[in-house]
């Protein structure tokens, strides 16, 4: 078994080069209204570029994510990197809105490094992975969350194509620290790649623990995506009638929240990772709680947004942890499963929250959130339960 730690330095590059390269799914959120107005198209048209990158990178999860077990996890990041920049470079310079299409879809799909390079660091540091993995995860929400206000404000200063422009030479110069500062991951898997598809359902058979991790995924990510589709409706109506600007100042929060995710994942080196995600699902309930309780109050709402994310992005560092200790050769396989369940269920989420919303507004979207948490806190409860009997506790 491999004991080798990853160097600090190592560990930061891989969380840089993970959040650059996720950060071109959320890009175009702010600026569509933008991109519409230069390719004389109406909002509905304009709004499928959103669409089809989000759609691209669900493609990627389940086609490329799984080639880390069959090819160098390395090479295999440069090549997306590199085919990254060149699709990048032609957003600049296109002007159709069908290759506009085009190229949302394949910038969606090559976001995949992130998810490559989550195994990646859990291969190479056996020895603090929970820590290590909860620092690269740190890497890709600050890349989600961050995201969004730096198109906004490039676009703002310089024009929209700026964004993609800029976005390439990150994007270049995490081609370069990859290239030179990280170590090469050989493959492990042998067979073709349609049987290392299969192999990557065959996965959901074998792990009970990966079902059932999946699973509580899938459920807090419901709760993250509801939360933050409606939370604009509920702050932009009285008593808040906030603007689009205020209102995206609680992504700081997240931020914020995302920062404290690794030391869940430290946590989870030392300790049971099953009792850590009850502790994190309960923090999340409570959070939710509060929303409920004082619906107007800004201060709870500020303290709310603060713990649910903290208890979101913790739970979900714990479960990425966990499942990496299942297989050390069927990491990416193993991560594809969770990673698409885990979409499958903000998917999910936001479509019932929005549904909630019309129906009964904040009140209805808070009393789905908490049904939301309480499974979570269930499955939780179950795993940590399970665990206890296995570990004769």
């Amino acid at each position: 078994m491999n004991t080798k730690e990853l160097s600090k330095t190592q560990i930061i590059i891989m969380a840089v080069v993970a959040g650059v390269c996720v950060a071109n799914i959320y890009y175009n959120q702010p600026i569509l209204k933008d991109m519409g107005s230069s390719f004389n198209a109406d909002a509905k048209s304009t709004g499928i570029i959103s669409v089809l990158t989000q759609t691209g990178y669900g493609l990627g999860l389940f086609f490329l994510s799984p080639l880390g077990d069959k090819i160098n996890r390395k090479k295999l990041i440069l090549i997306l990197q590199a085919i990254t920049v060149v699709a990048l470079i032609g957003m600049v310079f296109i002007q159709q809105l069908t290759g506009m299409y085009i190229m949302s879809l394949v910038v969606g799909m090559l976001a995949v490094v992130g998810q490559i390079l989550l195994p990646m660091a859990a291969a190479l540091d056996n020895k603090n992975r929970g820590r290590t993995v909860g620092i690269v995860f740190t890497g890709i929400l600050i890349g989600i969350l961050s995201a969004r206000v730096f198109s906004g404000y490039i676009a703002a200063w310089f024009g929209w194509r700026y964004v993609y422009g800029i976005s390439s030479i990150m994007v270049t110069i995490t081609f370069l620290l990859t290239k030179f500062c990280l170590p090469d991951v050989p493959a492990k898997f042998t067979g073709n790649y349609v049987q290392l598809l299969q192999s990557t359902l065959v996965q959901v058979k074998r792990f009970a623990l990966l079902r059932r991790t999946a699973l509580l995924g899938a459920l807090i990510f419901g709760v993250f995506c509801s939360f933050w589709t409606t939370l604009t409706f509920h702050l932009s109506g009285a008593p808040f009638n906030y603007n689009s600007g205020t209102i995206g100042l609680f992504g700081v929060l997240a931020i914020g929240g995302a920062l404290v995710a690794p030391a869940f994942g430290k946590l989870a080196d030392k300790r049971n990772p099953a009792r850590s995600q009850v502790l994190t699902v309960f923090i999340l309930i409570v959070s939710v709680l509060m929303i409920k309780l004082f619906p107007y109050n800004l201060i709870a709402f500020i303290v709310a947004v603060l713990l649910l994310d903290i208890g979101i992005q913790a739970t979900q560092v714990t479960n990425i942890a966990t499942i990496y200790t299942l297989d050390d050769t069927a990491h990416s396989r193993i991560n594809t499963v969770y990673m698409t369940t885990y979409f499958i269920g903000g998917a999910a989420g936001t479509y019932i929250g929005v549904q909630c919303w019309s129906l009964g507004g904040w009140a209805i979207v808070t009393w789905q959130l908490l049904a939301w948490s309480c499974i979570a806190l269930l499955v939780a409860y179950i795993g940590y339960k399970k665990e206890s009997v296995k570990k004769g506790l």
